[in-house]
């Protein structure tokens, strides 16, 4: 087959796949014809001197000819391809580390180099949707052991960039996940920041949840910054709080996420290399990790927490981290925010010290912040939440995130839903119990992460006493068809926020 009798001519179709490169062809094209390419086959596609690996999938219509092809947007986007470019297809060469996945699967010990291969080419972009789903079900739940996370931590620092501060202590910290609202982290750095530690903070978005602390700081500056700008942000501010996604720090683990995401997929030892290897690559070395442990949170129990708690002290000493391993209350949602937007009001009401500010968020970003600064060094042991609470309450923590977002690119107003519907008590009496997971579920439902606006806001924490017909939460939407989505699932779960006696 020659060269020529490969090429076909892009026509611009305009669909979009998320991450995942696409090429769309006709059955009867020369090229499928030829090859004998199918659905989901992988493919080399190649434009002037850029080439990518693109799954294909076949259109049955005249939207396009016989002689053209479609890509997808993200397809498009990296391969630099307009209108009536010409596209060269071939069959993509063999992929030799599913293999080694399809050993996993089996259920087989995974080696360091076999880790590494699958990590290099999960970076490269090899491994379409479907390899991807098959790697992170094999590796689900428990099914990876020690030695296998250290391998996964390495491998996924090695397949990126690494940042260097040529200096020490550079600390960070990270929440497990699990908890709505658990948003400390930017008065977290704020705190750390102005009392003269270096947080440069790379944050993820979502993966299960209703917002991750990428999309809740985005709804306030600029989170999707160079390399280039972190540094001269971190240099001169001593902190930052952007998306992690947007520089090549571990660039598998933000792959692997969009998939965990899609499959509402949780797995320890990923979730234990994810996070190691974003601090590592970063340029950290000390890093106080918070791990809410409640019987609807994702540690739902102190021995499930005791055990994590150990992995994630192993493996961090495995690739050079300090680390200190915080159990914290998780039986109910953080703050009133549940959502992007709905979180950073409650993070601005915190560090601006509103009345009516949500106490509890409060008082656990300044106990993480405390642990962080005993850990680094910067106060005795024993400090560290007084120190911490002397900098949020007298105003120089609002002055150093003000300063953040400034340099960051700008201080904006996180926006607000159009549609909201209150959830009420049925009768009067004690909250005694909350669902976490039903409670992000129903966020989501209503718009969140995606829709920045939506999410819940939260009226009644543990223990409060209510009346009946007293709003227990509130449902932030931004279309009507997302507000009654999430309506109606709460129809199907009525006890989410249980009411006892009084």
């Amino acid at each position: 087959m020659t060269e020529t009798a490969n090429v076909l001519c892009l026509r611009w179709l305009g669909i979009d796949t998320g991450r995942e490169a696409v090429i769309y062809m006709r059955p009867d094209c020369p090229v499928c014809r030829s090859e004998g390419f199918g659905v989901h086959a992988r493919v080399r596609v190649r434009a002037g001197d850029r080439s990518i690996i693109a799954t294909v999938n076949i259109i049955r219509s005249d939207a396009l000819g016989e002689h053209e092809a479609g890509l997808s947007e993200t397809a498009a986007q990296m391969l630099n391809a307009q209108e009536g470019t010409s596209l060269t297809v071939h069959h993509a060469p063999a992929l030799e580390s599913l293999s080694a996945v399809r050993t996993k699967i089996y259920g087989h010990r995974l080696r360091e180099n076999s880790l590494h291969d699958i990590v290099r080419d999960i970076a490269s972009g090899l491994y379409s949707d479907v390899h991807l789903s098959a790697f992170v079900a094999a590796c689900a739940g428990t099914n990876l052991d020690r030695d296998e996370m250290v391998f996964l931590t390495r491998a996924m620092i090695d397949a990126g960039d690494r940042l260097d501060w040529g200096r020490t202590p550079i600390v960070d910290k990270h929440c497990v996940g699990g908890l709505p609202g658990n948003r400390t982290t930017p008065i977290i750095v704020a705190i750390v920041a102005a009392a003269g530690l270096i947080m440069p903070k790379t944050s993820s978005r979502a993966i299960t949840s209703p917002a991750g602390t990428a999309d809740t700081m985005e709804t306030i500056a600029p989170v999707a910054l160079s390399p280039d700008a972190i540094r001269r942000i971190v240099e001169k501010e001593g902190g930052c709080i952007v998306w992690g996604g947007a520089i090549r720090l571990s660039p598998a683990d933000d792959i692997l996420i969009r998939v965990e995401r899609a499959l509402d997929l949780d797995s320890e030892g990923q979730l234990i290399a994810s996070v190691l290897s974003k601090k590592a690559a970063a340029g950290s070395t000390h890093v106080v990790l918070d791990l809410p442990t409640g019987a609807t949170a994702k540690i739902r129990s102190p021995e499930a927490a005791k055990t994590l708690s150990d992995h994630l002290i192993a493996v961090a000493g495995s690739v050079g981290l300090t680390v200190r391993a915080v159990v914290t209350d998780g039986s109910q949602p953080v703050g009133r925010g549940i959502g992007p937007a709905l979180e950073a009001r409650d993070v601005l009401a915190v560090l601006r010290g509103e009345a009516g500010a949500p106490i509890d968020l409060g008082k656990r970003a300044a106990s993480l912040a405390g642990e962080l600064l005993e850990l680094a060094g910067a106060v005795a042991t024993g400090e560290g939440l007084n120190t911490a609470l002397a900098i949020l309450s007298d105003g120089r923590a609002w002055r150093k995130f003000e300063a953040i977002c400034e340099a960051q690119g700008g201080m904006r107003t996180p926006p607000i839903a159009g549609h909201r519907y209150d959830i009420k008590a049925l009768r009067p009496g004690r909250v005694e119990y909350i669902d976490n997971r039903l409670l992000a579920r129903t966020a989501k439902l209503a718009g969140a992460p995606f829709a920045p606006a939506a999410g819940i806001e939260f009226h009644a924490p543990l223990d409060t006493l209510v009346d009946r017909g007293d709003p227990l939460f509130t449902i932030h939407a931004e279309t009507p068809g997302e507000l009654a989505y999430a309506r109606e699932f709460l129809e199907a779960h009525p006890n989410i926020v249980k009411v006892g006696g009084a």
